[in-house]
């Protein structure tokens, strides 16, 4: 299976990233961060339905699902599968108001990787 990480699913990683490596001075974590990202989509690539769905009123984000990222379990990994490529939307903090955010995710061309 193939996957596509978003733009702003990109940017969510960057701005985690961030967080930790200036806000909390926490370079350890910061780069855990990066590869806690990229094992939890490796499993999701192994098991893309393993996922919870994730109702939202957003025609874009039919058949959404979210999975905790590995050791981070307060940030989700919020994905689509179509056509077997896995999509990664956005990745976002629990404490964040979510459902404003999804709500309003709009379509965008993917490049698969």
């Amino acid at each position: 299976m193939k996957h596509v990480i978003r733009p702003c699913a990109r940017d969510d990683i960057i701005r985690q990233f961030r967080w930790y490596l200036i806000e909390q001075d926490a370079s350890e974590a910061a780069f855990r961060f990066l590869d806690a990202v990229d094992e939890s989509v490796g499993e999701l690539l192994r098991m893309p339905e393993m996922g919870a769905p994730k109702a939202v009123r957003n025609p874009v984000l039919a058949g959404l699902r979210t999975w905790p990222v590995k050791g981070f379990e307060d940030i989700r990994i919020y994905y689509l599968v179509q056509r077997e490529i896995l999509k990664v939307v956005r990745i976002l903090h629990g404490k964040r108001d979510i459902k404003p955010i999804l709500e309003n995710e709009p379509p965008e061309d993917d490049a698969v990787h």
